[in-house]
């Protein structure tokens, strides 16, 4: 064995060592829906683990024991204060973690084409703190290839650094891998631990310490070929569920027409055991991930001459269901004589989906922005917002309106059907009700429409 090969040979005995001893210091790079909890889960099985944010009022907040996610308490923060956890803007600390794992977002530009800022802006963060013997894990969601492509190559510019491992070239002094994401928030019945971790590293020693690091976290860890096999996996997860929703939301489309339940049918198709999976309509896909990712893989596939048809119509489907709550709401207020022009509209739930506290990519947004322009007054209510600001794509400097008085309203719009709302309630007292969710299922009035 060379001397080289000894020397990678120690550094990696050295790593996995830390990780199996629970001494290896873990630094997680944004600390969002991802970052944050991961971060919690290497700090309860006692590792050393430092969090890095750009956003100094999450650092703060952390520092203080305080908390900015709906569903994790300022008690399990403080707890993971008591027992080691650090949050920091300062990246020069991250020369002193024997693990980085990058959990920052992978957005879509104003072309819908992959937004690859996050990742590079933190690879060059990274890169001039690359040390012997780290581990360098990316999570964000991506196209095939980014780890390679994008990653490796900005953190190899540091000229003090060893080559990594490519391609059979010579290999390097540092270890990379990717390792998806499976964040389902508002999920309770499946502990975040017995989510199986899959890893593919640039080599077999990343995979393999990888796996180790997660396996100490994780209950089950899926080993991959490749970073570009890990990525493709993640996106096949979510164009699977894209896929299937957009399917139903032109089903329900359908069966509207024919004065079908699609409720109905859906339920009755669940009673088979086999071969059927349901899948629900709605008012449009909202998160981070399902409308988004699907497009990395449009805009890679790209590259090899391929056009994925599926994919791009289903996220035509998905993206003209607001547009279909527009014209029910429009058609439900002609059904009263009342215009939606000057119509008062109140829309109940603005998360992305039901007992959440999470706006990326959310369709209340866009229903919103749609009413504004035809001319609707328009009011909303989430549990968990009091108020709605400015984002990438969207500007609507809105407050809260109480829940009460649903007569004053034209229109209640359920968009978001949390579990805090009396629909019967809702229903009783207010004009008119669109629901985009089946929320007042089990309900008859007339003054309900269910689109």
């Amino acid at each position: 064995m060379s001397a080289q090969a000894q020397t990678l040979a120690g550094l990696a005995g050295a790593l996995k060592h830390k990780i199996e001893t629970r001494t290896a210091r873990v630094g997680v790079i944004g600390l969002g829906y991802v970052g944050l909890p991961l971060a919690l889960l290497f700090t309860e099985q006692r590792f050393p683990v430092t969090g890095f944010d750009i956003d100094q009022r999450k650092v703060d907040t952390l520092q203080q024991g305080g908390s900015y996610i709906y569903r994790i308490t300022p008690g399990e923060i403080q707890l993971a204060r008591e027992q080691g956890l650090a949050a920091t803007s300062d990246f020069s600390q991250l020369e002193s973690m024997d693990a980085v794992i990058i959990c920052v977002p992978t957005p879509l530009d104003e072309y819908r084409e992959p937004d690859m800022s996050y990742i590079t802006n933190t690879a060059q963060a990274i890169a001039p703190h690359v040390r012997p013997g780290q581990l360098i894990i990316l999570e964000s969601t991506t196209y095939p290839g980014t780890t390679e492509e994008v990653l490796v190559p900005i953190l190899e510019r540091n000229p003090d650094k060893l080559k990594s491992a490519r391609n059979g070239s010579e290999a390097g002094d540092f270890y990379v891998a990717f390792s998806p994401e499976r964040e389902d928030p508002g999920n309770d019945t499946v502990a975040r631990r017995d989510i199986p971790k899959v890893v593919g590293g640039l080599d077999a020693q990343a995979s393999a310490l990888a796996a180790a690091l997660y396996g100490s976290i994780f209950a089950r860890t899926v080993r991959v070929s490749t970073p570009a096999a890990a990525e493709m996996t993640k996106l096949l997860e979510n164009i699977y569920r894209c896929v299937n929703i957009a399917m139903v939301n032109e089903l329900k489309l359908l069966c509207l027409r024919m004065g079908i339940d699609i409720w109905e049918v859906i339920e009755a198709a669940s009673t088979k055991p086999f071969g059927f999976h349901p899948f629900y309509p709605g008012p449009g896909l909202g998160g981070h991930c399902i409308p988004v990712d699907p497009y990395y893989l449009s805009w890679k596939a790209k590259e090899f001459d391929f056009q994925t048809r599926f994919i791009e119509l289903a996220g035509e489907v998905n993206t003209g269901m607001p547009y279909h709550v527009l014209a029910s709401v429009t058609a439900a207020l002609n059904g009263q004589k009342k215009a939606l022009n000057g119509a008062r509209v109140l829309v109940l739930g603005v998360a992305y989906k039901k007992d959440i506290d999470d706006l990326r990519e959310s369709p209340a947004l866009t229903i919103i922005e749609l009413l504004q322009k035809q001319g609707a007054e328009v009011s909303y209510h989430d549990p968990y917002f009091p108020f709605v600001g400015k984002g990438r794509k969207y500007d609507l400097q809105m407050k809260r309106a109480p829940l009460e008085n649903f007569g004053q309203y034209d229109c209640v719009l359920i968009v978001t059907d949390h579990s805090d709302y009396d629909y019967a309630r809702i229903v009783r007292e207010s004009q008119l009700v669109v629901d985009t969710r089946n929320a007042t299922r089990g309900i008859s009035a007339p003054n309900v429409v269910r689109c």
